[in-house]
């Protein structure tokens, strides 16, 4: 038999390295589904619940992997379905690949069934690349172009298979004027700024006495040189979200998060800095930055795009992180005061003992941050973290204290909720001897958690190591949006938008065939946390939490205090209770750092 289109595209996708690939089927996309089925499993098709699950779980396979990800889905409805997961993944410049089917090429125009304009629906989020194949002597160079293009640019593309081509004989592009010949692979060159431009980092990062870094997923491979860095200028290091478990917590000068969800170390650090040395981050919060002209600022990155848009930056390094940060140690000289990181460290002890102090406010049933600090000196060395987008992404930043070997990521740019499961369930294939954790609050279960424990549950049995828990933060509330209509509207909680119906995850997890355990009470959080980390099977945590337990801000500025009180006085439903729970918490901090 002659091999069809599929069948080469199939056999392109192996040779670029992918072996493994998300999606769902229908008949818009059947001819792929026969040539996967012919290819016997080389790549593998993982079938999730719904494609959205398939591209959060492609975008994820980017983050653990550091390779490619593939997403499939049939024409329509299916490629309608890819959107959201493949916006997260080009807000956070994770390489996807989307493959969908299309209606045949003769019905086209004609309003068909199903029949979308996926050229215009994917112009967007494949901005970059997206282009149908309508020639068998097409498929060579635009899987080439979609793969090389996503790699290279860390970059959403998008192939669109129309039905009636994907079954017809695969043809090789003539040797003529017109035909396009293309070959295999992409390699990231190690990019070097100029020495006269690091030249001119070095002597203001010389110059500063109080260094602050602020790292974001650009520094995944450069830690070793980020560090060297900072202990050469005695620089304290923040991160942003995405950045969380590629720095570690443990290490002197760590100051943890940055922004609404950060810590107050990083805060006062970016506060009090005259130089600022940002690695490999587009960090949007100007608030949470040093006022422009408070510090001079050195930025590296290797996309000339996000140089100077965020702060005004004095140079901007164009380079790898790890090439560029060990070309400009060389040129650094060692401070020889370190009065400005021990002034750093002590805001850094002082943080962690507050946020132990808030963990440990009553709260009924549960306080969620108590949830969170019992967790982290359990974290197994070599865990995969997956935190979903909500209240738990608070915690997740703050309380949990990263040690060397941990992975983790979240919805960073797109901030979209539903991608904690899909997250967790696409690290477990890419590394299945290695535990794993998502974080997930009630409104994202409900959303699409439930839906993607499926998929878990039919698949957790073939990897290595068998743990794998959902966390379910249950506090029947979108209370992230509750706290943001509180302090940024300064209305009322609207308790018809933001109530959530009771729903026993444990027991549904139990019904799936994985474990259930239920927090209700404090006294249950040391307990189940143990059992569930040592489990041998996946499990789920029905974790009864409060959700007036407020996710105060490294600075509380005038205009939020006054909305919050606002809020209150227009009735809250729980307003006294959160008021209370709130002045607890500063209460345990203030009395905290006396002490």
């Amino acid at each position: 038999m002659q091999p069809t289109v599929c069948d080469f595209l199939v056999s392109r996708l192996r040779e670029w390295g992918v072996e493994r690939l998300y999606g769902y089927s229908g008949d818009g996309i059947n001819g792929f589904m026969s040539a996967l089925r012919r290819a016997d499993g080389h790549p593998r098709l993982i079938q999730p619940r719904h494609e959205e699950v398939a591209a959060f779980m492609a975008c994820a396979h980017a983050k653990f992997s550091d390779q490619v990800g593939v997403c499939v889905a049939t024409s329509g409805p299916g490629a309608v379905h890819l959107l959201n997961g493949l916006y997260d993944a080009r807000k956070d410049h994770m390489p996807t690949v989307a493959i969908v089917g299309q209606q045949a090429r003769m019905s086209l125009g004609t309003d068909y069934q199903q029949e979308l304009d996926l050229m215009a629906l994917f112009k967007d989020v494949a901005s970059e690349y997206v282009q149908m194949v309508t020639e068998p002597a097409q498929a060579r160079h635009v899987i080439d172009q979609a793969m090389r293009i996503a790699i290279a640019r860390r970059t959403v593309t998008c192939v669109i298979l129309p039905n009636d081509v994907q079954d017809l004989p695969m043809e090789d592009p003539p040797r003529e004027h017109g035909a396009v010949f293309s070959g295999v692979g992409y390699r990231f060159p190690q990019l070097v700024p100029e020495p006269v431009d690091l030249d001119t980092a070095a002597e203001i990062l010389n110059q500063g006495k109080k260094v602050a870094i602020l790292a974001g997923a650009g520094v995944k491979h450069a830690v070793d040189e980020l560090l060297h860095v900072a202990d050469l200028t005695g620089a304290g290091i923040a991160k942003a979200i995405l950045a969380k478990t590629m720095v570690p917590d443990d290490i002197p000068g760590v100051t943890g998060a940055i922004g609404l969800l950060g810590t107050e170390a990083s805060d006062r650090m970016m506060k009090e800095c005259d130089t600022l040395l940002l690695v490999g981050t587009r960090f949007p919060y100007v608030e949470f930055l040093p006022e422009p002209g408070q510090a001079r600022a050195v930025q590296i990155d290797a996309v000339p795009e996000a140089l100077g848009v965020r702060y005004p930056t004095e140079i901007n390094l164009h380079g790898d992180a790890a090439a560029t940060l060990a070309a400009l140690a060389e040129r650094l000289k060692r401070k020889r005061s370190n009065k400005w990181r021990k002034q750093i460290q002590g805001w850094i002890d002082d943080w962690w003992e507050k946020i132990e102090a808030r963990a440990a406010t009553e709260a009924n049933p549960i306080n969620p941050q108590a949830v969170f600090q019992s967790l982290s000196p359990r974290l197994p060395d070599n865990v995969m973290l997956a935190c979903d987008v909500g209240s738990a992404t608070n915690w997740y930043a703050r309380n949990l204290k990263i040690r060397r070997g941990m992975l983790g990521s979240v919805s960073g740019g797109l901030a979209s909720m539903g991608n904690g499961v899909p997250y967790l369930i696409a690290a477990k294939f890419c590394h299945p001897d290695r535990p794993a954790i998502a974080m997930v609050g009630d409104g994202a279960m409900q959303m699409l958690g439930n839906n993607a424990l499926i998929t878990l549950a039919k698949y957790w049995q073939e990897w290595e190591d068998p743990r794998c828990i959902v966390l379910v933060l249950n506090n029947h509330d979108l209370s992230q949006v509750t706290w943001e209509q509180r302090v940024m509207e300064g209305d009322p909680k609207f308790d018809t938008s933001q109530e959530l119906p009771e729903f026993r995850y444990d027991e549904y997890a139990e019904l799936l065939g994985l474990k259930g355990l239920t927090m209700r009470h404090p006294d249950d959080i040391d307990r189940v946390w143990t059992e569930a980390i040592t489990a041998a099977r996946p499990v789920v945590i029905n974790a009864y939490t409060d959700s007036d337990i407020a996710p105060l801000p490294p600075h509380i500025e005038f205009d939020q205090a006054k909305s919050y009180l606002a809020s209150m006085l227009k009735g809250d439903s729980s307003g006294l209770h959160s008021a209370k729970l709130s002045a607890k918490q500063v209460g345990r901090s203030l009395f905290k750092r006396k002490k």
